[in-house]
This record gives structure tokens, C-alpha cells and sequence, in this order.
């Protein structure tokens, strides 16, 4: 079994999901308060990309549901649209960073190749795929508040290109 001490290709994953990771930190830290309570797509925006974050990150995601104090799931059949605060979504997206940390630090090649599929049965990925997955569409929605910011305040958080840690 292969783990990711003798499997460098874990830790460059985790390089960039944790550098995609801080990037999403820095757009939310960067929204002034007037902007995030203003504009309800910069927090639903927010909270899109947590929301699908932790759910692609679970290994079996069957019957997923958001942390307790979040009382809307993107799966629910008519959107709300909630304004969290920046502090309540900082707290989910650091245990989303510790989640998505432990799991791919852990990967072994069993579990990197063990199925993920979702309720429906419309996806059917390996975990390692549904990482890369998770990726994309963290890094897509951090392009979408970037966007935002620069359109509202002129300024946006820069490029990081590896995790911090």
C-alpha cells in the first residue's frame, strides 16, 4: 500500500488545495463589511463553495448535511438566499481546511481509488478525482469573488501558489 510519505503526489495535491483554500480566505477577509452585508451574492457566493467543499470532501456523502449552525443546504428544493457573517464562514472554511488536509495527507492508494458517488447516483468519481473536482470549482467561485471584489473596491487578494502549511 502506498501512503504519502513514499508518494509525493499527495503532498503536491495538498499544496495547491490548500493554496485554492487561502486564496478563498483572503477574498473573504479582503470584502469590506459594508460590501459583504450590501451584497448578498458575496455571501451566498461564500457559503456555495463551503457548502460543496465539505460535501465533496466526505468519503461517503450519502445523507451529507451542513455543520448544525448553517440551517440552509444547497440541496434544499427552494434556494434561500441567507447573508452569513464573514466570521461564521471563516470558522466552517477552517474546519473544511482541516478536513480536506487530514483526508489527502491520508491518501493511501485504496482510498484514493475508493468510489464517491452521490445519493442520486449522478456522479461516480475516485476520491482522488473528486478531490481534483473540488478543486476546480473551489478555484472557480475564488475567480467569481475576486471578480467582485475588484468590481466594488478596485482591489482583490493576489496569487498564492503553494499552502502556507
Amino acid at each position: 500500500m502506498t501512503n504519502n510519505i513514499t508518494n509525493p503526489h499527495y503532498n503536491s495535491l495538498w499544496s495547491q488545495f490548500g493554496a485554492a483554500l487561502e486564496m478563498l480566505s483572503e477574498s473573504i477577509q479582503t470584502c469590506p463589511k459594508d460590501v459583504w452585508e450590501g451584497n448578498q451574492v458575496f455571501s451566498f457566493q461564500t457559503y456555495h463553495t463551503l457548502f460543496f467543499l465539505d460535501y465533496y470532501l466526505s468519503t461517503n456523502p450519502v445523507g451529507f448535511a451542513p455543520p448544525s449552525e448553517f440551517s440552509y443546504s444547497e440541496f434544499d428544493e427552494e434556494p434561500v438566499i441567507v447573508i452569513f457573517s464573514q466570521e461564521m464562514l471563516l470558522t466552517y472554511l477552517a474546519a473544511c481546511r482541516q478536513k480536506a488536509q487530514t483526508l489527502i495527507l491520508g491518501l493511501d492508494e485504496q482510498l484514493a481509488s475508493q468510489r464517491w458517488i452521490n445519493e442520486s447516483k449522478t456522479m461516480d468519481y475516485s476520491i482522488f478525482e473528486i478531490l481534483l473536482y473540488n478543486l476546480r470549482h473551489v478555484q472557480h467561485h475564488v475567480g467569481q469573488l475576486n471578480l467582485l471584489l475588484r468590481q466594488h473596491i478596485d482591489h482583490a487578494p493576489e496569487w498564492i501558489e503553494k499552502a502556507s502549511r
